[in-house]
């Protein structure tokens, strides 16, 4: 049975987060742009306030599919310490190619959030519950769980409405609770569990996380 659009996804996987309503210090990170829906309908439904959570790949000079690390909001930076030192790159090299994805980090912000200061800014002690509208690989939401453990959150919580049973599975070693509302046992694609699954628009991103901090 698929979803309707992906609010009705974060409808649906509000029921299965209902533990966390009001949370003490608890936050809903949504990974745009397709996940600020899902983490929309959570936020609200569960009291908390909702924010954007930005990664970018940090690639390897001249290999860029090839990632060093990656940079997230609040400045927070996950190196491969492997990687680094088989390519032999020093700090100024690291902060060079840094650089550039800590300023796109900060041009989408700006883009989704105008003049409101992060409510992410801080993750520490905090419950964040880091919100996509699936899993299909789990790569990018590792890098998102592995990004925001270098802010020292009191507990990461995965939660999607869709997802391969076996990502969830392997998520469960890096994050603290993994909710997977929907693991069919035929998956493909994350698109192919929602009837509407359009391309979710940077106007809709701001509309909804304006909303979602009044909420």
């Amino acid at each position: 049975m698929r979803y309707r659009d992906r609010r009705d996804g974060g409808r649906a996987l509000a029921e299965q987060l209902r533990a966390y309503t009001g949370v003490r210090d608890g936050l809903v990170l949504a990974l745009p742009r397709g996940g600020v829906p899902v983490g929309y309908e959570v936020a609200q439904a569960l009291k908390l306030p909702l924010d954007v959570f930005v990664v970018r790949k940090l690639g390897a000079p001249g290999q860029e599919e090839l990632a060093i690390g990656a940079v997230a909001s609040g400045g927070i930076r996950v190196l491969n310490e492997q990687i680094v030192s088989r390519l032999g790159l020093n700090e100024s090299d690291i902060d060079a190619i840094a650089a550039r994805e800590v300023e796109e980090v900060s041009r989408r912000e700006k883009l989704y959030r105008g003049d409101r200061e992060p409510v992410s800014r801080g993750v520490e002690g905090k419950t964040v519950i880091l919100v996509d509208d699936g899993i299909a690989t789990g790569a990018s939401m590792s890098v998102a769980v592995q990004s925001l453990r270098a802010g020292s959150p009191a507990k990461i919580v995965v939660a999607v409405p869709v997802a391969a049973a076996e990502n969830c599975e392997l998520l469960r070693s890096e994050a603290d609770d993994v909710i997977c509302a929907r693991m069919p046992p035929r998956f493909s694609a994350v698109g192919e569990w929602y009837q509407d699954f359009k391309q979710t628009t940077d106007e809709e991103v701001a509309e909804l996380l304006s909303g979602g901090a009044r909420g």
